[in-house]
């Protein structure tokens, strides 16, 4: 190809966001020389860089019943009689913050002229939602980097298990992150930004759910029950240090863990009942709309001391050292370059073109450092998504050969008109193909898999990648590579 084809080629405005997008990849990639090897931007899970994985089985039920009594009362008796909170999740529907048999429960329902349904293990979405945000808190703030927190939904909509996979982290660690609860704290403030001590969070004896206070209201909030002694103490820290007299210029402050998550000044109904008796159940007003029901979510997360709302018992485990996650980076990039070597051999054994090969193989391989850029902002890489990118390289050259055959109908190379025909025709080919894979995938990529959903949603990309990006520059280069 001489100069002046060759300028022509990159001036091409397919070529042109080829070339830039591969540049920023790389720049985006970043490797440079590290103290123990290549360091990157790229990020490892714990397949590739160590660390350990932990499934917890929630210990609940979700039930949908019918019965001729008030839901409400049947609600409250239910959860009397099995000595655990259980809160309406639907209209028909309920759940039960303790495991308890199918058939437990089937007797219990009867007593009360009940059906009984349906019976599912497991939490409602709201519920998983809440556990999954209490334990991404606790594992934030302890520093613990490169963790990820999946909740397993079956297809009725109840969670059943949650899996947190935590990178360089060991079994111990991970145990102990999980099952730490987080120091909390009522304080009151005094004069200035002093604050004092009223209650620790061994004191609070139960948490609801957020509500409306008052119903109907949209002004939400989180009720809470302390012990008789911690009622007591509350009571007399609030007399002590004038919050009683000037509740606006004593704000009760709670703390977890150090850090104010919650300040608000004693209500005047509140304050005049604390002159006269303790009052064991407090409501936490956070405001009217959708913020106050956010705060509201939160709040209750710091309520329980970052303890879990239902029990869960470990239903598996695992980890992998530091050195074998170095031998797995090490095996998938003997992988990937056996398989771009295993590509250039097919393509030379088919068309017997030197000039053919380079172009397919480089882009093949350049699919693959615009997609690890891609993946480095949002996805940690395990040999999930590495198998993604290994077989991205094998759909992609598959859509590569369509191309080419295409050019090279009968052997020879067309004119520029009946090459825009094939190019067209051929494209269209490869956009039906990308969007088959499309649909295939996208149920994986949706649905919270673990690892299954980091193949999918890199198959996914690599299918947008190459249809948008790399399948064009290709035409254009190899029709001026051919017709040299």
């Amino acid at each position: 190809m001489d100069i002046e084809k060759l300028k022509t080629t990159l001036k091409d405005y397919r070529v042109a966001i080829y070339l830039v997008l591969l540049i920023a990849s790389i720049i985006i990639i970043f490797p440079h020389p590290g103290t123990d090897g290549i360091k990157t931007n790229l990020q490892f899970g714990l397949d590739l860089s160590g660390g350990s994985w932990i499934q917890l089985e929630f210990q609940s039920a979700v039930v949908t019943f019918k019965t001729s009594q008030p839901v409400d009362q049947f609600v409250t008796d239910l959860g009397k009689r099995l000595n655990s909170d259980v809160s309406l999740v639907g209209t028909d529907k309920i759940e039960i913050r303790k495991l308890v048999s199918e058939d437990e429960l089937r007797q219990i329902f009867s007593e009360n002229k009940t059906e009984l349904v349906s019976y599912s293990q497991g939490v409602s979405k709201e519920t998983a939602d809440d556990i999954k945000r209490i334990l991404e808190n606790k594992i934030n703030s302890l520093g613990t980097r490169d963790a990820k927190t999946y909740v397993i939904t079956g297809l009725n909509g109840v969670s059943r298990y949650i899996r947190i996979e935590m990178a360089g982290v060991s079994m111990s660690q991970a145990q102990e992150i999980v099952g730490k609860q987080g120091k909390f704290e009522i304080r009151v403030v005094t004069t200035g930004n002093e604050t004092e001590h009223v209650v620790f969070g061994d004191s609070i004896e139960s948490v609801a759910n957020p509500s409306q206070n008052p119903p109907n209201s949209n002004n939400w909030g989180v009720s809470f029950a302390l012990s008789p002694e911690g009622a007591e103490e509350f009571r007399q820290a609030a007399i002590k240090y004038g919050a009683v007299k000037d509740p606006a210029n004593h704000n009760l402050a709670m703390m977890l863990d150090g850090k104010m998550v919650y300040s608000a000044p004693l209500s005047s109904d509140l304050a005049g009942t604390l002159q006269s008796r303790a009052s064991p159940n407090l409501v936490a007003s956070t405001g009217a709309g959708d913020k106050g029901k956010d705060d509201a979510r939160n709040l209750e997360i710091h309520l329980r001391n970052g303890a879990l709302p239902v029990e869960v018992k470990i239903a598996g485990s695992g980890s992998v050292s530091p050195e074998l996650g170095d031998q797995f980076k090490m095996w998938c990039v003997i992988a990937g370059i056996f398989a771009l070597v295993a590509v250039g051999i097919s393509i030379l054994v088919r068309y017997h073109e030197p000039a053919i090969v380079l172009p397919m193989v480089l882009i093949n391989a350049s699919e693959v450092i615009i997609l690890l850029a891609i993946t480095s902002f949002f996805l940690q890489l395990d040999l999930a998504t590495i198998a993604g990118l290994i077989a991205v390289l094998g759909t992609g050259i598959d859509q590569l050969v369509i191309l080419t055959d295409e050019i090279l109908h009968e052997g020879k190379v067309p004119s520029q008109n009946i090459y825009l025909k094939r190019l067209k025709r051929a494209l269209g080919i490869i956009i039906a193909s990308a969007a088959t894979v499309f649909i295939a995938m996208l149920p994986l990529a949706l649905m919270d898999l673990s690892t299954l959903r980091g193949f999918a949603v890199v198959t996914i990309l690599g299918v947008l990648v190459g249809v948008l990006v790399t399948r064009p520059a290709y035409g254009h280069i190899i029709m001026a590579i051919l017709s040299k």
